[in-house]
């Protein structure tokens, strides 16, 4: 019974044979395959593409009073040599995708031209996006630097786009930057003039009440007073000094408590001026210096060999695929006839 049993054991000996009785069109096919493939991923065909990247790293600051200027209260000075982390690579990621970036590399490199767009296409601005973000390409490494990746058909262009929107990176955010920093510096400027008119305004007062002989109330006040009360014991109350004395008191208690109120006033603002000096120095230093957004670790140059197509993959995927086909459909053509 075990000898009359079927076979159910799969024998791979049975395919080897099989292969070898029908090598000859299983490498005629495959080799015409892998020539075919050769052929057509010739450059007369696809036209080869070459790589070059950019890799820079966020910055953490980019605020020059904050990372430079001492600062006010308990704000902490930035470290302007330190790396950024995920969430400034991400703003960075934002910014490479802007359409001002696009559009810049683009109408610098007339991609319209570049990437034989006709004219006439119905969709041309839809098909130059597509060609832009298939060999244009960004991405944040597992290091939290940003790669910036160009394919392209010349080696030279490939790296000078690449080295174009590192730049245009930097110089965009910085613009945005800078924007804000305008208008920041606008508002502090306008609350400094105005506060410092209002200390002026303060001090004139002041001086006023300074010639009309009131220059320190509480001292002047205390003074006087002992002075009137020995002036009344030595010579009387209706004496010339005592009524000289009791004048000077009047103006006292007539313009002092103006003055107290304008002298406690005027120390809290001068202590408000002083802050906000401080912040319209920083401000004005934002507008007017910059720091890079970035830090370059490596610029792009031209690719000495071509990174699309790989043709030695391409046949060699070729002719295997081909001998698999073959084999596959010549034993399903077997079987069919056997069975008929």
């Amino acid at each position: 019974m075990e000898q009359n049993a079927p076979r159910n054991e799969f024998d791979s000996s049975n395919i080897v044979l099989f292969a070898w009785k029908w090598r000859k069109p299983l490498l005629i096919v495959s080799i015409a395959a892998a020539i075919i493939s050769a052929v057509f991923s010739s450059p007369y065909f696809i036209k080869p593409r070459y790589k070059s990247t950019v890799v820079v790293f966020p910055s953490s600051t980019y605020s020059v009073s904050k990372a430079l200027l001492p600062q006010t209260g308990m704000t902490k000075t930035q470290d302007v040599l330190e790396f950024g982390e995920e969430q400034q690579a991400d703003q960075l990621l934002q910014i490479l995708n802007s359409d001002e970036i696009r559009s810049r590399i683009i109408e610098k490199y007339d991609l319209m031209n570049h990437y034989q767009i006709k004219e006439n296409h119905p969709y041309r601005v839809t098909q130059l996006f597509k060609k832009y973000n298939n060999n244009i390409s960004f991405r944040r490494t597992e290091f939290m630097s940003v790669e910036i990746k160009v394919l392209d058909t010349s080696p030279d262009t490939a790296a000078a786009i690449a080295n174009d929107i590192a730049y245009l990176l930097d110089e965009v955010k910085t613009r945005i930057q800078r924007e804000r920093a305008e208008k920041a510096l606008a508002i502090v400027e306008a609350e400094y003039n105005s506060m410092r008119s209002e200390l002026q305004t303060m001090e004139d007062k002041l001086t006023e009440l300074r010639f009309k002989g009131v220059h320190d109330y509480e001292t002047q006040a205390a003074a006087m007073t002992e002075q009137l009360g020995q002036a009344i014991i030595t010579r009387g109350s209706k004496s010339e000094q005592a009524r000289a004395i009791q004048n000077q008191l009047d103006t006292l208690a007539k313009y002092g408590g103006l003055y107290v109120s304008l002298r406690d006033e005027a120390k809290l603002v001068k202590e408000e001026f002083v802050k906000l000096k401080t912040k319209y120095a920083q401000a004005k230093v934002d507008v007017s210096e910059t720091l890079p957004a970035v830090f370059t670790v490596n610029t792009a140059f031209p690719a000495e060999r071509k990174t699309y197509p790989l043709r030695s993959l391409i046949v060699v995927v070729s002719f295997f695929s081909a001998l698999l086909f073959t084999l596959i459909l010549i034993i399903v053509v077997e079987t069919i006839r056997k069975n008929m």
